[in-house]
């Protein structure tokens, strides 16, 4: 830790680029581990169930799985969650780039928070564009329908569906800048947003993930540890 600590005391310009482990610590399951949602079992598989022409084809059954596994209404920010926000706050962290679609670095107050997959948050009308936010979807049953008889959309990033392009470019911008880059709860095998590590051409990689990356033999700083756990003992 106290690496850690002269590391970040040192930066000026810190990123932190988080996946699924970031939010496992509120209770929000992942998808890759053991006991993930990949690996348990449906009438489809998930990667089915989680894309574009599963969306269109069988909207309901998307819903019923998106609602019951994807969903989260009583979860809270843990300790990573805070204390990045508390180093944005000082100046420290210019932005967070996340995988998560949960939306748990804002509710904790960060605010330059780039999604890559969406938000739960967000949910659109594919036929008029209104907006409605996560209650209605939540709170809904069967296949959501707008005010205008158009089916709902979650904003989150499907499977055959790709990244929005602005939040690409200004979390590669981000990422170019930053004299310390901090990989979080992340196992980096998902892609696009994986290769975006490569464009940092920093001094200090920190790792901090339970399982073994493709970095760890480039990584200044790294550790299997939880990620609440560590980020916590900082001093900001």
């Amino acid at each position: 830790m106290k690496t850690l600590q002269e590391i970040v005391d040192n930066s000026k310009y810190i990123v932190f680029f988080g996946g699924a482990g970031v939010s496992t610590e509120s209770g929000i399951p992942d998808f890759r581990s053991v006991d993930g949602l990949y690996n348990q079992t449906y009438k489809f598989p998930p990667e089915t169930i989680l894309s574009h022409t599963f969306f269109i084809n069988n909207t309901e059954e998307f819903y019923r799985f998106y609602r019951n596994k994807m969903l989260f209404n009583d979860k809270k920010p843990n300790a990573a969650h805070t204390t990045l926000a508390k180093l944005e706050k000082a100046g420290k962290l210019k932005a967070v780039i996340t995988q998560n679609i949960d939306g748990l670095h804002q509710a904790a107050g960060s605010k330059n928070v780039f999604e890559l997959h969406g938000s739960v948050h967000r949910n659109y009308c594919t036929k008029c564009g209104k907006f409605y936010d996560f209650d209605f979807i939540f709170n809904s049953t069967g296949v959501p329908l707008c005010d205008c008889g158009g089916i709902i959309k979650p904003d989150v990033v499907l499977y055959e569906e790709s990244l929005d392009d602005k939040t690409v470019m200004s979390s590669i911008n981000h990422i170019q800048k930053a004299d310390t880059l901090i990989i979080a709860g992340t196992s980096l095998t998902v892609y696009p947003a994986a290769g975006f590590v490569r464009y940092f051409n920093g001094n200090n990689l920190v790792l901090i993930n339970r399982d073994k990356t493709q970095m760890d033999n480039m990584a200044t700083f790294i550790t299997h540890e939880n990620v609440g756990k560590v980020l916590s003992e900082l001093e900001v």
